[in-house]
């Protein structure tokens, strides 16, 4: 494998990746600070040329010493990264929080060490994990020997997301380098920077060029669309909107290109009478307003046994009015800002649409007004719902912000037909302090994560993924490996 050189750059904005090599070329875009509105840089567009040349720059990469590393040295590598970021964590949270507006507690909590954890998780899986064989009889008695081994998909595309831009980035590249492919990645182009100072990191650690390629811009008609549609991409892994998932499959579906695909959610929570009150109240709050809403796992529906449910509703709206909204880098800043205006702009549609529905708003539906530089940012206030049917679009359709509607049931079944009763079907969680009925739920549940009495605690070995709208496959552990790479039975007549 190469040996570690110096980056050639750093700190110094967004640039594509490509064959090793950083390149600003192409038409800029401005980037812009959720916190203020302000532009704090430019981020350049890769033209279908660059992203040619970046799927080549994988493809050649895997002729040359990428393709011909063994398992362990591809784990070292993947260890040598993330001790590169590591070294470099401020600088993560720095570019991590100007891209979007998260607390800068938040970042360094869960997204900057989970991007490191990503590679070092599945180094430790990659290395040691075990294949099948068989011992087959014959007629002759003599037998067979079958076995199987993996080889890599090729070249992978891999699509991400702005919500979580580092940690959702480095979940599906681990995976994708310890099985042996090369990867072009295309984050958001709201949040590029951490990206970038992904690539420097892999730069500095002597990954082979080509084996990681970065390339900016947006989807429709630019580098997502050139990416996901190329001839010779091998699989796309993405994480979205379902929407552009669907629009993914239909350009792989040309050349039959495998994909595995998160997207969106409409998450419900179960909260039966015996929940521990307080801890069933702390945990709506943060499951529903944790990164301001955008995570795909928040929950935007809440189902409440009756008996408990006028109660419940005004502790949540109780606890949300505590919550403070403010700059990143403030200690006690709690929530922050949505990723962009035209994002805001989509969440305030939906509070519109709340009251034409008929909702009743126990706090927020709104703008703050703070009087300082957070009115140019893109804040909302983080709202509580009551009062809506299962028909109301705000009940069924995704609206990924700071929102919650709570609706009373009165019996465990009515509590599980509710919840089912989406087309999505990412995540639920359910409160409960009889371990029977928790047993009992959740299996029942369509979900493809059920958490009960928490949220969001996570096992990187475990399965990952959602049922119906919310996404194809599933990722985290061997699910992971299982799908950037094939298994070959080798028969062996003995």
């Amino acid at each position: 494998m190469n040996d570690v050189q110096p980056a050639p750059r750093q700190g110094q904005g967004p640039a594509h990746y490509v064959g090793g090599r950083f390149d600003d070329s192409g038409a800029r875009f401005p980037l812009v600070s959720p916190a203020d509105g302000t532009v704090i840089g430019s981020v350049p567009e890769a033209d279908s040329l660059t992203v040619d040349r970046a799927v080549r720059a994988a493809r050649e990469a895997l002729a040359g010493p990428w393709g011909e590393a063994t398992a362990e040295e591809r784990c070292a590598v993947l260890r040598r990264i993330a001790d590169g970021m590591e070294a470099r964590f401020e600088e993560f949270v720095a570019a991590e929080v100007a891209d979007t507006g998260k607390p800068a507690s938040l970042a360094r909590a869960v997204d900057i060490p989970r991007g490191i954890a990503n590679f070092r998780a599945y180094a430790d899986l990659a290395w040691g994990r075990p294949e099948q064989s068989f011992a087959t009889p014959t007629p002759d008695g003599a037998g067979a020997l079958n076995y199987t081994v993996r080889r890599p998909l090729g070249v992978v595309a891999v699509v991400s997301p702005w919500n979580l831009p580092l940690l959702l980035l480095t979940w599906k590249v681990a995976p994708a380098l310890a099985a042996g492919n090369a990867v072009v990645a295309k984050p958001s182009e709201l949040t590029p920077s951490t990206a970038t100072l992904l690539a420097e990191v892999m730069d500095e650690t002597g990954v082979p060029a080509g084996a990681f390629n970065l390339v900016h811009g947006f989807g429709e008609n630019s580098a997502g669309a050139f990416l996901t549609a190329h001839p010779d991409v091998d699989a796309v892994a993405f994480t979205g909107e379902s929407a552009t998932g669907t629009a993914i499959m239909r350009a792989t579906a040309e050349h039959l290109a495998p994909v595995s695909f998160e997207l969106g959610g409409k998450n419900a929570g179960i909260v039966f009478a015996d929940a521990d009150f307080e801890a069933a109240v702390e945990g709506t709050v943060r499951s529903s307003f944790t990164n301001a809403g955008q995570v795909c796992l928040c929950t935007e529906r809440v189902y409440v046994e009756r008996g408990i449910y006028d109660d419940f509703v005004q502790a949540v709206a109780e606890r949300t009015r505590e919550l403070r909204l403010g700059l990143p880098w403030e200690d006690d800043t709690q929530m922050g800002p949505l990723v962009s205006a035209l994002h805001r702009d989509k969440v305030l549609g939906y509070y519109r649409l709340a009251k034409e529905e008929g909702a009743k708003i126990h706090t927020g539906g709104g703008v703050p007004a703070f009087g300082d530089e957070r009115d140019g940012g893109f804040f909302v206030e983080p709202t509580v719902l009551t009062g809506l049917g299962q028909d109301a679009r705000v009940v069924r359709e995704e609206i990924f912000g700071p929102v919650c509607h709570i609706a009373p049931f009165d019996d465990e079944a009515e509590a599980v037909r509710l919840a089912n009763d989406s087309p999505y079907g990412l995540a639920a969680t359910v409160w409960t302090t009889s371990l029977s009925r928790a047993h009992r739920v959740a299996p029942r549940l369509h979900s493809g994560v059920v958490w009960v009495n928490c949220w969001n605690l996570r096992d990187l070995r475990t399965p990952f993924g959602g049922v119906k709208a919310s996404g194809i496959g599933r990722e985290g552990g061997v699910h992971s490996l299982d799908f950037f790479s094939e298994p070959v039975n080798v028969c062996v007549k003995l």
